[in-house]
């Protein structure tokens, strides 16, 4: 039985992990029979948004503690996270990707992924052990594998252009496939950057996660 790692980035699209590619991310591994555990950096989150109004709210939250409201308490931080415990490695989107995991939606091309998160897959890199990425999250493909590893964001044209500005081979992609780059057994989907609806987002996450334990 496969044993997956994912990696949450808070809770709630804006400024978090999104809930419902958590969430059919842990139900399909589970729906293919593989376990899994979640893991989230131990840090602050780069601001906290009312989900309501998307105005930012005085306050601040952790991220891991808010991941783990996803989670069901059941959660690591991703310092204890190496590819030597685990088959493959799952990124769920959300702006938490982007802001938390990493600061694209803030430098765009010019972003760095937070330390720790880098460490850990890296890890599955040089194990060569695939990883899963959806919606926002491959923008960190080209900082975790370097150029020309082959990903998708969907289609839209700023974000791949920036993503290609960085090193990376962007491929448009519907909602309901993915893109694998099959010598670096990196997996991506567009998942909420192009869903209107939860069944939409299901489709390609579904494949995602099947092709991420064919490739484990």
């Amino acid at each position: 039985m496969a044993n997956i790692a994912v990696v949450l980035s808070g809770c709630g699209v804006f400024d978090g992990a999104e809930i419902h590619e958590s969430v059919l991310t842990l139900l399909a591994l589970e729906e293919n029979h593989a376990d899994y555990q979640c893991f989230a950096p131990d840090m602050d989150q780069y601001h906290v948004l009312n989900h309501m109004t998307g105005e930012e709210m005085n306050e601040t939250r952790n991220v891991m503690v808010e991941a783990s409201r996803i989670s069901r308490g059941n959660i690591q931080p991703i310092t204890q996270l190496d590819a030597k415990d685990f088959d493959g490695l799952i990124f769920p989107g959300g702006f938490g990707a982007a802001k938390n995991l990493c600061n694209f939606a803030i430098k765009g091309s010019e972003c760095e992924v937070q330390a720790d998160v880098l460490a850990a897959a890296k890890t599955f890199v040089v194990a060569n052990k695939p990883i899963g990425f959806i919606c926002i999250a491959p923008a960190m493909i080209p900082l975790i594998y370097g150029e020309t590893a082959k990903l998708t964001i969907g289609t839209d044209q700023e974000t791949a252009a920036a993503i290609n500005a960085m090193g990376g081979e962007h491929i448009s992609c519907p909602v309901d496939e993915f893109i694998v780059d099959e010598t670096k057994k990196v997996v991506s989907t567009p998942a909420y950057m192009l869903a209107g609806n939860v069944l939409e987002a299901a489709s390609g996450i579904r494949k995602l996660v099947a092709k991420v334990l064919e490739l484990s």
